[in-house]
């Protein structure tokens, strides 16, 4: 049985969807970008059918998180926050 898939962002771009494909990789979440492109042919296709970045319904919510968040803090930064919070 295939697993469910979502459609977590539509892009007007395929390299934008690529980058977001990426970070999601990055982070151990498959993704895939689906694109009616004409195999290529008509690139302009994208205007009509929005390219779109697919993942796992089970990972759906946390590749939304890391698609929404800002850059997650160093761990210095972390460090520091812990030390302000002990005293």
């Amino acid at each position: 049985m295939a697993d469910d898939v979502v459609i977590v962002r539509k892009y007007a771009s395929e390299m934008d969807a690529e980058i977001s494909r990426l970070l999601l990789e990055a982070n151990e979440i498959p993704a895939a970008v689906l694109r009616d492109s004409a195999g290529g042919m008509l690139p302009a296709m994208s205007l009509l059918f929005p390219v779109r970045l697919a993942v796992r319904a089970e990972d759906a919510e946390r590749a939304r998180c890391l698609l929404d968040d800002e850059p997650l803090p160093s761990e210095e930064e972390e460090l520091d926050e812990e030390d302000d919070d002990e005293r």
